[in-house]
């Protein structure tokens, strides 16, 4: 297949489904950890045509929503700075910290732009030489490849007024650390745009070391319910591996030039997950070559983060322990507009897509 309207197609979607009910012997439990995925699944209404015995939870897939309260109060603490500009993806700006966001700060004065990727916060230091320009650097292995070449690039041209603030983060530690839990899974939905940087032999320790399933997926309503059905079949046949589906786009060992852009830039270090706590050796460090770069070295902060208001279950629900109708807060006081926590935030949190897709 070609074209978008075709992975649509009304009647490959319900031959799925109808294969779907089928396969079933038992009940399932399938994760995705992408937050793309987790948009799809409810703007598609993929659930209503899946039989009760297969459940789909969200994990932790959504890069603005896993993102710690401590780096949102350093961010918010840089830009109180006199002559410091934060450039940022939009979405971020909207994440509660302990006491305000920095949408708030941006409302007060501060000066808080929106950017569409690094290259653009390089732009906005080479114009502003004057300034102390900081880019808020979040994303899983999608995004980080694109800040490790505006490095690269600020080291070329010698511009020394730009820096990163790094939340750059892997997602196999945390899909360790949620087996490494307990919870209770027959197989993942492997993110796509992650495997197409990565390939999808990052995901080969699920299997061999937790003998559960994954299959790499696209986005669209017939790569999900494809994918579904290949889990269901790798759980009947009791022959768990990491298959892909999205193979339009993913191979095994992904994408070469954008992986060494990676390891000449970043190393990984310990970092705080929302929900999670300290994840050791999933997040991405700049390397000594690249510290003057590092706005955490160069420009250090210290901040008292307070905790997240108590009633948010946000940490719950990216874990795969609970779902956004569970809260007190979900619809009641937490809403798109008024998000009491970072899952309602970003189009790819699990709280925003229910409260936009699911019916009440």
């Amino acid at each position: 297949m070609k074209y978008i309207d075709e992975y649509r197609d009304r009647d490959l979607i319900m031959k799925l489904a109808v294969q779907i009910n089928r396969s079933v012997r038992g009940t399932y439990t399938f994760m995705e950890v992408c937050g793309g995925h987790t948009a799809a699944i409810h703007r598609f209404g993929i659930p209503s045509l899946l039989p009760e015995a297969i459940k789909l939870i969200s994990g932790p897939g959504c890069p603005v929503c896993v993102t710690s309260t401590d780096f949102i109060d350093k961010a918010i603490e840089y830009s109180a700075k006199e002559g410091v500009i934060i450039t940022t993806f939009g979405d971020l700006i909207r994440v509660p910290g302990s006491v305000t966001s920095l949408e708030k700060r941006k409302a007060s004065g501060a000066d808080i732009r929106i950017v569409f990727s690094g290259l653009d916060a390089l732009e906005t230091a080479r114009i502003n030489p004057d300034c102390k320009v900081i880019f808020l650097a979040i994303g899983f292995e999608t995004t980080a490849p694109g800040t490790a070449v505006t490095v690269k690039q600020a080291e070329k041209e010698n511009i020394n007024n730009f820096f990163i603030f790094s939340a750059h983060k892997i997602m196999p530690p945390a899909m360790d650390a949620i087996l490494r839990e307990g919870t209770a899974l027959s197989g993942f939905i492997c993110p796509g745009h992650v495997a197409a940087i990565t390939g999808s032999s990052i995901f080969s320790f699920i299997p061999e070391k937790y003998n559960i399933g994954c299959v790499v997926t696209g986005f669209e309503p017939t790569d999900i319910l494809h994918a579904v059905l290949m889990l269901i079949n790798q759980v009947n046949r009791r022959d768990p591996s990491v298959e892909i589906q999205y193979s339009r786009a993913v191979s095994r060992d992904g994408n070469r030039l954008a992986l060494q852009h990676m390891i000449d830039v970043f190393e990984t270090r310990d970092t705080m997950w929302r929900g999670f706590g300290s994840v050791p050796s999933s997040g991405l460090a700049l390397k000594e070559k690249y510290l003057k770069f590092d706005a955490e070295y160069m420009i250090p902060v210290t901040v008292k983060s307070q905790a997240d208001n108590k009633l948010c279950i946000c940490g719950d629900i990216l874990r795969g322990i609970k779902v956004p109708d569970e809260c007190a807060l979900f619809r009641n006081i937490c809403s798109p507009e008024n998000p009491v926590g970072a899952c309602m935030v970003s189009n790819e949190g699990s709280c925003n897509t229910w409260y936009k897709y699911r019916p009440v």
